[in-house]
């Protein structure tokens, strides 16, 4: 039995699509799920559905119940994720899984961004365990960008502070199928996967978005407090603002970008094209 932890998620709920296209019976996965009220659509299609929230460990045990392979779907909750995942791999420990597959992040044993650090503690924590494991380290979504254009098309102009740096974006539904080929083929216990697409600067990325929707756009690189101050006056909390202007500058140190084929590898295709990522996204602001 696969179980997908976070699988009402954006993430989540691809993994369970692609867990089916791969000929998985659906009674043989179990979405573990913080509202199992918003997992209605996946039980009518025969997925088990089981509540499994990361904050009362009291509920991830019974969820893990009977399982061979679990994703373990990284937390959204910066800040909470070691405790919330350590309390996830105790209960597979105790659940007696018989592989965990973590989405993590680039080179998490030694990137220097601050969303890395929580990832390399839960890493640890995995592999000390031991449980088999696979790491999923999946480099940045282009979903990141394109999920709210509506600013760009505006204000004719993408802000950020990445610089020239090299993004090596992919999509969730890219990743998704990574994970798919790794909870349903073998050979991937102890390995860590270095995941990324085609690589892009913010620049080339505001391009394709000019070009696939005919309006102005260019990306605006500005130094880090500038940044964040435009950030914070559109409404961010000041903490995650700073994880992301953290983000933008490691990509312009190089810290979103990966030279691995892995993802290729795993998915039996280039990732999904920039152009057809933005045009999507395009279509649908």
């Amino acid at each position: 039995m696969i179980t997908v932890t976070g699988a009402t998620g954006h993430l989540g709920r691809l993994v369970i699509d692609e867990l089916l296209d791969r000929g998985v019976p659906a009674g043989q996965i179990v979405a573990a799920v913080r509202s199992p009220e918003k997992a209605a659509d996946l039980a009518e299609r025969g997925v088990q559905v089981r509540e499994a929230d990361y904050s009362r460990p009291e509920t991830l045990t019974p969820a893990f119940a009977g399982t061979d392979k679990l994703l373990l779907i990284s937390s959204s909750e910066i800040g909470q994720r070691a405790a919330q995942h350590a309390s996830a791999v105790r209960a597979a420990v105790a659940a007696g899984v018989n592989l965990i597959a973590y989405t993590s992040i680039l080179r998490a044993d030694t990137s220097e961004l601050a969303l890395a650090a929580e990832h390399k503690a839960t890493e640890e924590l995995i592999a000390e365990s031991g449980l088999p494991y696979v790491f999923l380290r999946n480099g940045w979504y282009i979903e990141n960008y394109t999920a709210n254009l509506a600013p760009a098309f505006q204000f004719g102009a993408i802000a950020g502070s990445a610089g020239d740096g090299k993004i090596s974006g992919a999509t969730r539904a890219d990743y998704a199928a990574a994970a798919g080929a790794v909870l349903t083929t073998d050979g991937h216990a102890g390995k860590a996967y270095e995941l990324g697409g085609d690589a892009f600067t913010m620049s080339e990325f505001a391009a394709e978005v000019a070009a696939q929707s005919g309006k102005a756009v260019a990306y605006q690189s500005l130094p880090a407090e500038a940044y964040t101050k435009v950030l914070v006056d559109a409404g961010l909390p000041a903490p995650f603002a700073g994880i992301l202007v953290d983000s933008d500058l490691g990509a312009s140190r190089g810290g979103l970008f990966t030279e691995s084929s892995d993802l290729r590898h795993l998915i039996g295709r280039p990732g999904t094209p920039l152009a057809d990522a933005v045009a999507t996204a395009v279509k649908s602001a």
